[in-house]
């Protein structure tokens, strides 16, 4: 399947584009073939155990925090679904009944599947494990305003931040730092860790 990307005087035929794109490499590369090993008990009617999985993490790609948002969502999106070679989205309660008929042993594959995909696009994975693998993690928290998504006030190193001076990016202590965060860490050099050939992630 060809697909064109441009400008149209007409309606959209997709409201997620790049998510579209990015569905029609992962179909053409096999990306989430892996995913046919989770074998799920449940009767096979419109859409395969397989197909619906596909659906529940495409539906996190376009921004769906709940299953209830699918439909919302996605249920609209018949140019996408057309990538995947369905003729439409599966219905969200259909997506959390398949969801709820996974056992123990179903989640333990689908843990290897997972691994599976992310092991076969790791950079770490190909590693020259001559050298170093060189990781860098900052762990200080930063704060933020207090229109960011979801923000709330909170505690930087067991002390509560202060309602006043917690938000204002624009009044500053000596350590860089917006005023009433002295808790904070002072700004340097983010711990290194250092990890050698040792590291071997495990098959499930």
């Amino acid at each position: 399947m060809s697909i064109e990307i441009g400008l149209t005087d007409g309606p959209t035929n997709t409201q997620y584009a790049p998510l579209a794109v990015l569905s029609a490499l992962y179909r053409r590369r096999g990306t989430l073939e892996p995913l046919k090993d989770v074998e799920i008990p449940m009767k096979k009617r419109d859409f395969s155990p397989h197909s619906k999985l596909i659906q529940v993490f495409l539906s996190m790609l376009a921004g769906c925090e709940t299953i209830s948002e699918a439909n919302m969502r996605l249920k609209a999106e018949l140019g996408m679904a057309a990538v995947w070679g369905w003729d439409r989205f599966v219905d969200q309660s259909n997506l959390s009944r398949t969801l709820d008929a996974l056992t123990l042993m179903n989640i333990d594959q689908l843990r290897g599947s997972t691994t599976a995909i992310w092991r076969a696009h790791s950079r770490a994975e190909c590693h020259d494990w001559r050298g170093f693998l060189w990781l860098d993690f900052d762990l200080s928290g930063l704060p933020c305003s207090p229109r960011a998504e979801k923000s709330q006030k909170g505690f930087f190193s067991d002390k509560k931040t202060s309602v006043d001076a917690s938000w204002p990016a624009s009044v500053l202590s000596d350590t860089g730092k917006p005023s009433g965060q002295t808790s904070l860490p002072a700004i340097g050099t983010p711990p290194i860790v250092c990890s050698q050939q040792c590291w071997q992630p495990k098959m499930h």
